[in-house]
């Protein structure tokens, strides 16, 4: 746990672990993918190295043309998301900038209509705010058993099989992204209150299409999970997300035309 004892007086450490040992953030499965990895786990088996890889990381698949990301939807530049849910709007910049992979996987989820009628199916406020999740498809069907959402991802049409994106984040002052791999530089995007980011397992590729707000700062994240974007207006509505509700609808009033396809 040394990347959060690092960061973290006794008191917080023992409330983060109290959090994030009931939050599952990444619900993709596969055979060999558990679908019950937590923050800490991910921070326990990554940061055992780090401190003799740090520089290994930041110069390590820099590259935006990396087999993980060939075909996959990019967004180069920034758009605007409205998501509703109960009725009320949430407003999100999604940053294609810092982020093209992801971002650009998620608005093409939107265009799809993936996210319409979803069920946010974790929210984690106790012992303190923490995140509400959602995106998991399966939940779209209200006789899916409630206890296995978490575990679904978006599945191609065209493929037949789960797209998978590669974990993608940008160091501060970076030219371009680090792919498929932790990092323990600052990130240009961080987990502040109001962040959106991807929810995976263990394994750093494993992201599909849940996702997740940070109801708080939580930098214990940072370099460890994909954040895309923010919340702009709405944050109230957020905050006031129950488990179980659903996303009426969400859609790209801005930046559509910054969605690449196929590149």
């Amino acid at each position: 746990m040394q990347l959060l004892t690092m960061r973290l007086n006794f008191p917080q450490f023992f409330v983060v672990l109290l959090m994030i040992g009931t939050l599952t953030l990444g619900g993709c499965t596969s055979s060999t993918t558990s679908s019950s990895t937590s923050p800490a786990a991910i921070a326990t088996s990554t940061t055992t190295t780090s401190a003799t890889t740090s520089a290994k990381t930041v110069s390590a698949t820099t590259s935006e043309s990396d087999p993980a990301t060939k075909g996959l939807p990019r967004l180069e530049g920034k758009a605007t998301v409205v998501m509703i849910v109960k009725g009320a709007p949430i407003e999100m910049e999604i940053d294609g900038t810092n982020a093209p992979i992801t971002a650009g996987n998620f608005v093409d989820l939107v265009q799809k209509g993936v996210y319409d009628s979803l069920v946010f199916h974790r929210v984690v406020r106790d012992p303190q705010p923490f995140v509400v999740q959602g995106g998991d498809p399966q939940g779209k069907d209200p006789k899916f058993p409630e206890n296995r959402l978490g575990t679904g991802g978006y599945i191609d049409a065209k493929t037949g099989s789960e797209r998978r994106i590669p974990l993608e984040i940008k160091p501060k002052g970076a030219d371009k992204p680090i792919y498929s791999k932790t990092i323990t530089e600052k990130p240009e995007l961080q987990h502040k209150q109001g962040a959106i980011a991807m929810a995976r397992s263990q394994s750093p590729d494993s992201a599909s299409s849940q996702f997740y707000f940070a109801l708080a700062d939580l930098s214990f994240l940072d370099g460890n999970y994909a954040v895309f974007g923010r919340v702009t207006k709405g944050f109230d509505v957020v905050n006031k997300i129950q488990q179980g509700d659903r996303i009426d609808s969400a859609k790209v009033t801005q930046g559509a035309e910054n969605l690449k396809i196929g590149q």
